[in-house]
């Protein structure tokens, strides 16, 4: 299977992304903050049906331009604010890598909730999104970052597959610690 994210100047797959498709099984799934999609293209190779939403058109351009020219039956890519916190479908996997962040603070406890609200049950949210911590203070000047633990208190009754707030290295080499979270869903 060729790459396609290489063939189209796209970074790989974020590695939270593949790990969570050894647990996750293909089904519906939401790309939320999908950028030009490079999880959205891996998702779809690993048979998964992905709905890719972005606030900013020209990446929303960018990925349909792909999914058109590879024609790609299984990658609908929309324009979508995802601070409006309104999904109009139910998902089986919701990823949510790096993006958060970028949205107003006041919309992120919505935003979680309308998340799990469309999630199906025995589905799965998947989250990575920065932290601002007294031992490793943000360097990043983000609208949001999440405190010590405040993630998994959004997820009480959820059955948390994987959680960390591990240091990690922004792409500019940043380095900075990660909230990072795969939550199931109670059936």
């Amino acid at each position: 299977m060729e790459d396609l994210n290489s063939r189209y100047g796209l970074n790989q797959a974020h590695s939270e992304v593949v790990q969570a498709c050894h647990v996750v099984k293909p089904c519906g799934a939401l790309d939320m903050g999908c950028s030009s999609g490079r999880n959205a293209l891996y998702l779809s190779q690993q048979g998964f049906e992905v709905t890719a939403i972005d606030a900013n058109p020209q990446a929303i351009a960018t990925l349909q331009s792909i999914v058109d020219q590879e024609n790609i039956q299984t990658i609908r890519p929309q324009v979508y604010d995802i601070q409006r916190a309104a999904l109009q479908a139910d998902y089986g996997f919701i990823a949510c890598t790096v993006t958060l962040m970028f949205i107003d603070a006041a919309r992120i406890p919505a935003v979680l909730a309308d998340m799990q609200q469309h999630t199906l049950p025995g589905g799965y949210n998947l989250i990575v999104c920065a932290m601002d911590t007294p031992e490793y203070p943000c360097p990043m000047n983000f609208p949001f970052t999440f405190k010590p633990n405040e993630l998994s208190t959004y997820y009480q009754g959820w059955e948390l597959v994987k959680y960390n707030e591990d240091l990690g290295t922004m792409h500019n080499g940043a380095r900075l610690q990660f909230a990072t979270m795969l939550a199931r869903k109670p059936q």
